[in-house]
């Protein structure tokens, strides 16, 4: 059996031939054999996009009203122990060993061995480690869709689905209501549904009122408006006056806040939380990697988006920025995203770009710095890009270009962010 986090995190990497298998058979399987281990409170949120951001609101105000809380997300940005954090503290190594072992141990009793793929293993893990800290509440992220996701074994005391747009269109179906079908399957009968984006598909509305979820739809049973400064909540039964703005920037997180705040209406008899809790909570939440400006000139603004409707909104937020002279992408993708819808979208804020392939650290998932020079060709940026031999060397092009006043964009894939940030804090 293995020794260390590096020898477990290989060991589990190699249980299934495929990264991702879609179904809840094995997990379950697995989890039942465990005794099905899970928090007093849980949570689960997904959606194309916010949905970490909203786990990660959920957790600072819980966590600054005194309840111990479990975070569940994925993937990782730096290191593994990100994934898993106790109150609001990724987990030890220790910690994580102890969680393969249950799985395993449980794993193994499957006559013939039931294979796990990464994403199960780890869930499994995180479950069974938040029931052994006896944490008050869960908060799980969902990790692709949400029918078929490991995460869906929990039966949920409250579900979120932040938002719906296209974004593995092979796994979850290439129209929005195929993937609305798949994502409001978190829902459950009779329990708190949020659904926290203004245009919900038909087929998520459907699936609420079949299962009788207490479906709390945006604008209609809960909505925010902002008062200057400051911002206002009004739930179904109540209201949240003079908030301040979240710390994670872009105005999208009013929308994710709001999320947080419904759910949270939900639990106040169980996890109560006061107005102070509320406003400290969105004061102090991290969450790396979304719209993360670093201190320092020139500005350097890390972004994981890497699909149509987060670039969208990334457009958005860079033009509430204010001017900068000039802006440089650093810019890497996975092949199998819509690398031409972002391009387009963002390229009215982009001057130039410095980019590279992806291959070395996503296998042949990653995108070649030929295939982005493609792109960028044939949406007219010819002459207004470079290409280098990896992200960091991209992102040394781009300091040594940037003056004070100009702004340097990472994005594109958690693949590309993480690779900054790992070399930043290596520094």
């Amino acid at each position: 059996m293995p020794t260390d986090l590096d020898e477990w995190l290989d060991y589990i990497g190699r249980q299934h031939s495929a990264e991702i298998v879609m179904g809840l058979d094995r997990v379950r399987t697995v989890w039942e054999r465990m005794d099905r281990p899970q928090a007093a409170t849980n949570l689960i949120v997904g959606g194309t996009n916010g949905k970490g951001s909203t786990c990660a609101m959920l957790e600072s105000i819980l966590h600054t009203a005194g309840f111990k809380t479990g975070f569940y997300s994925s993937p990782h940005l730096v290191r593994y122990n990100e994934r898993v954090r106790l109150g609001k503290v990724d987990a030890s190594d220790a910690q994580l060993i102890a969680s393969f072992e249950a799985v395993e141990r449980a794993r193994t009793t499957v006559l013939p061995a039931m294979p796990l793929t990464y994403f199960e293993f780890a869930t499994l893990s995180a479950l069974w480690l938040f029931h052994g800290e006896n944490v008050d509440v869960a908060i799980l992220e969902v990790g692709l869709g949400g029918r078929l996701d490991a995460v869906n074994v929990i039966d949920a005391d409250v579900s979120i689905v932040v938002s719906v747009d296209l974004d593995h269109q092979s796994y979850l179906g290439d129209t929005r209501e195929k993937i609305g079908f798949e994502k409001a399957h978190i829902y459950r009968a009779g329990r708190p549904a949020i659904f926290a984006d203004t245009d919900p598909p038909q087929s998520l509305l459907d699936h609420a009122r079949h299962i009788g979820a207490d479906l709390r739809l945006l604008n209609r049973d809960f909505r925010y408006q902002v008062m200057g400064e400051q911002w206002q909540f009004f739930g179904k039964g109540s209201a949240r006056h003079s908030l301040p703005f979240p710390a994670l920037r872009g105005a999208y997180q009013l929308k994710n806040a709001s999320a947080a705040l419904a759910a949270l209406e939900t639990l106040q008899d169980r996890l109560p939380v006061s107005q102070g809790q509320v406003k400290r909570g969105l004061l102090e939440v991290e969450w790396p990697g979304r719209m993360q400006v670093l201190p320092g000139r020139p500005v350097v603004v890390l972004d994981v988006a890497h699909n149509a409707h987060a670039a969208r909104a990334l457009d958005d937020a860079l033009g509430a920025m204010g001017f900068h002279q000039n802006t440089y992408a650093v810019f890497g993708m996975l092949k199998d995203k819509d690398i031409d819808s972002v391009i387009e979208i963002l390229k009215g804020r982009i001057d130039f770009w410095c980019i590279a392939g992806l291959e070395s650290v996503a296998g042949g998932r990653g995108a070649t710095a030929q295939m982005l020079a493609d792109k960028l060709e044939a949406h007219g940026l010819g002459g207004r890009f470079s290409r280098h031999v990896s992200i960091a060397k991209a992102y040394a092009a781009a300091r040594e270009k940037a003056g004070e006043n100009d702004r340097i964009l990472v994005f594109g894939s958690f693949y590309t962010v993480a690779e900054i940030l790992q070399l930043i804090q290596s520094t």
